[in-house]
């Protein structure tokens, strides 16, 4: 008869081994999502908005004058003087414009992506309710990427500007305006630009929860008129040299 074995004592349970990956930090959860993802191109289009806004504001300096706009820009370099020396809060503003840029940029490539694998096949019929506005603005993102790099070439670094006097930024949009080209590329920025800021502010207003049923229309008008006004700011300058308003 053979003997009944014992079973052997089972073993407590170990803890998992550590694999020392540290667990991923709330920005870069944040940044994972889809959510994150869109509040990050809404915060970053507000604040390239306001940089808009003022540099518009900026530019009609030139129905002034030569010395008018000039001094303007002259001024630029030295805000926060004596604190700050000579164009270190321009580059702290340009420094801040590029990472805006940067980062609004990748959230729309990589949202457009994720977009793009939940939905491998296309529809078969295309919804026709959304906005001209809204279809072309991945290639309005583009075209105004294009544009900023022309914009530097032409009126900061002056590589690609006709007149390229530094100091004197009265004659060199006068300049780069006076030519088919210079003043071609700008308005057809601008255009596009106007459509781009239209959709983006409902966008970003929608991302940030500041719509509702009551504030639609009207969030959705101050979208209306601050494209406007963009708009007609932005092409008064070229359109004032190609006629010879400025000059």
């Amino acid at each position: 008869m053979a003997l009944a074995t014992r079973p052997r004592p089972r073993k407590p349970a170990q803890p998992p081994a550590a694999t020392g990956a540290a667990r991923p930090s709330f920005a870069r959860l944040l940044w994972r999502s889809t959510v994150g993802k869109k509040t990050v191109m809404a915060v970053t289009g507000l604040v390239m908005l306001g940089y808009l806004v003022a540099h518009m504001l900026g530019n009609l300096e030139i129905f002034f004058g030569p010395a008018d706009f000039n001094g303007y820009a002259a001024w630029l370099r030295t805000i926060g003087s004596p604190l700050l020396h000579d164009e270190w809060f321009l580059w702290s503003v340009r420094v801040a414009l590029v990472a805006s840029v940067v980062l609004h940029a990748v959230a729309a490539y990589q949202l457009s992506r994720r977009d793009l694998a939940a939905r491998p096949t296309p529809y078969r019929r295309k919804r026709q309710r959304a906005s001209y506005a809204t279809r072309t603005m991945r290639w309005g993102g583009v075209i105004l990427a294009l544009f900023i790099v022309w914009h530097i070439l032409d009126l900061t670094t002056l590589t690609v500007n006709p007149n390229a006097e530094h100091g004197r930024p009265y004659e060199n949009v006068v300049a780069s305006f006076s030519t088919w080209y210079g003043g071609g590329i700008y308005i057809a920025a601008v255009l596009a630009l106007c459509l781009h800021v239209h959709h983006g502010f409902w966008s970003a207003a929608q991302t940030l929860g500041a719509n509702n049923g009551r504030r639609d229309k009207a969030l959705k008008t101050a979208a209306a008129a601050l494209s406007a006004a963009l708009t007609i700011g932005f092409l008064s300058v070229p359109v004032a040299v190609m006629t010879g308003w400025v000059g």
